[in-house]
């Protein structure tokens, strides 16, 4: 199959505004629904006093994303992209429904049994999750690098909106009887309509993009058999299996773990970046972080300057100057984030809130900008199925260090009667 047969003028530069404005949407829709859940956790705290909620959730919805993204990354090479799209975008609409359903019949009680069905939907997140971002970034990974980069912004953009939302929806009804509550339940509908937005453009726009058609056909080419669905809903029909059949040696791919061990470093580095990251946010600065003169909106600032902070380092690398290139430079920048923790710690115990917000920008803004370097390197060089294979292995590291970073928070409660 010829990649000129699709579009016409160019058809790797057509669309490709849309192309990126779309990416960026669908990272938004990726994350979206979940860091609703963590970005009212003043509601949930006040539900469930006694749960630790924040650490909680998180501690339901990180394994099965990152289980089920293991499992999908090992099956990579045969699994249908489009579906697990399609099924993710439609967890995460329904599970943001469920969330609104949940407290309407519980009338905004609390309680363990509704704090069970909290972390079921948390869970349901991860599973959503564990489809879309592995995914998207496999498919994206295959096409241009602003591409993963929108993506990844988008990703970022999410706790952006989600806290400016959260923000003004706390001033909105914080003097009204049941504010929180009237505010959750206002947050979870455009959740819900943002998920289903995302949903559509999947469904009947993306893959209708003259880019994404031309960079699909290429990655057929080349022997990829996750592209199929999408470009059958564009309209094209490859007979790929007799093109494998004519020349096998030209559609011959390193293997997953080949390609693991060629990007090791660049594995590392995704996983440390989390670990880092989630020992960090949002545990620690929901709950450890002292009285301040803020009051109740504290850990709301806090959390609203992480997201802010990282969508801005996630646009820096396309700044060519300030890219980082040099897989030497990458991991030392990664391990040198690790003296965040001596400095949370001695912040927390006798700095005032300037220096928490300060630090607490820093890490957003680090974390941003190298999971964007790294995830822009990573797929040069290769063929189309091997990047979108070398994507999913990305992301189950980045997953991974998400669960550890969780799990390790939890450390930060020694002492405290725990």
């Amino acid at each position: 199959m010829s990649t000129d047969v699709v579009g016409a003028e160019a058809p790797q530069v057509k669309g490709r505004f849309l192309g990126i404005l779309i990416c960026w949407l669908l990272g938004n829709g990726s994350l979206f629904a979940w860091n609703s859940m963590l970005t009212i956790e003043d509601y949930y705290v006040h539900l469930f006093p006694d749960y630790h909620p924040t650490r909680i959730l998180t501690l339901a919805y990180q394994p099965f994303a990152f289980g089920i993204t293991l499992i999908m990354t090992y099956y990579e090479a045969k699994m249908n992209t489009r579906r697990r799209n399609l099924a993710g975008f439609s967890l995460f609409f329904l599970g943001s429904f469920a969330l609104i359903i949940l407290d309407i019949a519980t009338k905004g009680r609390g309680g363990l049994g509704v704090f069970v069905g909290v972390c079921i939907i948390s869970a349901i997140f991860g599973i959503a999750d564990a489809n879309c971002q592995g995914a998207l970034v496999g498919d994206l990974s295959l096409m241009c690098p602003e591409f993963v980069q929108s993506f990844m912004a988008g990703l970022a953009a999410s706790g952006v909106l989600t806290s400016a939302l959260r923000l003004i929806t706390k001033a909105a009804f914080e003097s009204s009887k049941d504010g929180l509550r009237i505010g959750a339940i206002l947050f979870f509908s455009i959740t819900c309509l943002f998920e289903l937005l995302c949903l559509l453009l999947y469904t009947f726009v993306f893959a209708k993009l003259p880019i994404v058609k031309y960079y699909r056909s290429k990655a057929a080419s080349e022997g990829s058999k996750t592209v199929a669905s999408d470009l059958a809903a564009a309209g094209i029909i490859s007979d790929q299996q007799a093109q494998i059949e004519e020349d096998p040696q030209k559609y011959k791919r390193l293997t997953t773990k080949e390609l693991l061990m060629e990007n090791i470093d660049y594995a590392f580095d995704i996983y440390l970046i989390y670990v880092l990251t989630l020992s960090i946010f949002p545990g620690f600065l929901s709950e450890d972080t002292g009285e301040h003169s803020l009051g109740s909106w504290y850990a709301l600032v806090l959390i609203a300057m992480y997201n802010v902070w990282d969508l801005i380092g996630r646009y820096v690398p396309l700044i060519q100057c300030l890219k980082l290139t040099s897989r030497k430079g990458m991991m030392a920048a990664i391990l040198a984030r690790f003296l965040f923790i001596p400095a949370f710690y001695f912040t927390a115990k006798y700095g005032d809130q300037g220096y928490m917000i300060f630090l607490t920008s820093f890490l957003g803004l680090t974390n941003g900008y190298l999971t964007v370097c790294v995830l822009m390197e990573a797929p040069k060089g290769y063929k189309g199925p091997e990047q979108n294979a070398l994507g999913n292995v990305l992301v189950v590291c980045l997953l991974g260090g998400l669960f550890s970073g969780v799990v390790l928070d939890w450390l930060w409660l020694i002492g405290k009667g725990w």
